[in-house]
């Protein structure tokens, strides 16, 4: 490829998927005394969940350090159903899924995402995103999350390629940032057609050797 490029790598969170911690905190706050926005700021971004991102610990014990923080009245049977129903599809998460199959013929398409197990088993029954992707990593699996850059440097091992060989799309700038501190090209996802654009200055191209019209995908 004249591009050196072949492997296009993708986030899922806000670029194949939408998601909105708001809905989970405002159920929750039926089982506790806290309010949406305290539920928000105690556990959404919290060393608990970075660790089950990181599949430090099990969704057991997730649930229980959730519990404690917030004294919540859930069990987990039903605190698991609450925590997964955040996700949706939007017009461009559905281009940008209709752009990775277009992509397949010419490049290994590939996904990195900073997820937990329950997020992952529910997407894969509620949202078929997964099955147009070469290659899947996942931060629970591997044991660390994005933006460490081992992270990054497993992924090209695994992929057996340079990271000059990837292009990246993420939607937080500080992870494209760590990913480019290995030489791997990307951009930061801003929406469908910036995406185009990113990936056509780059020089990648569809499987008859052209770029795509994006009214395609609309």
């Amino acid at each position: 490829m004249p591009n050196g490029i072949k492997v296009i790598l993708f986030d899922l969170g806000r670029v194949l998927v939408d998601f909105d911690h708001q809905r989970a905190a405002e159920r929750i706050s039926a089982f506790c005394s806290k309010t949406p926005r305290q539920i928000y700021n105690l556990f959404f971004e919290s060393p608990a969940t970075v660790a089950f991102e990181a599949g430090k610990i099990s969704p057991e014990d997730f649930y229980l350090e959730v519990k404690n923080m917030l004294d919540l009245q859930l069990s987990f049977n039903s605190f698991a159903p609450i925590w997964n129903d955040i996700f949706f599809l939007s017009p461009k998460n559905r281009s940008v899924y209709r752009l990775v199959n277009d992509l397949r013929p010419c490049y290994k398409t590939a996904l990195l995402s900073n997820i937990n197990a329950l997020h992952y088993e529910y997407l894969k029954k509620s949202f078929p995103v997964f099955g147009v992707f070469d290659k899947i990593f996942l931060s629970f699996e591997l044991g660390m999350i994005k933006p460490d850059i081992e992270i990054y440097k497993k992924v090209i091992q695994e992929l057996k390629v340079s990271p000059k060989e990837v292009f990246y799309t993420d939607d937080r700038k500080e992870l494209v940032e760590s990913a480019g501190s290995l030489g791997i090209r990307g951009c930061v996802f801003v929406d469908f057609a910036q995406l185009m654009h990113n990936l056509e200055s780059a020089g990648i191209t569809f499987s008859d050797g052209k770029s795509r019209n994006q009214e395609r995908y609309f």
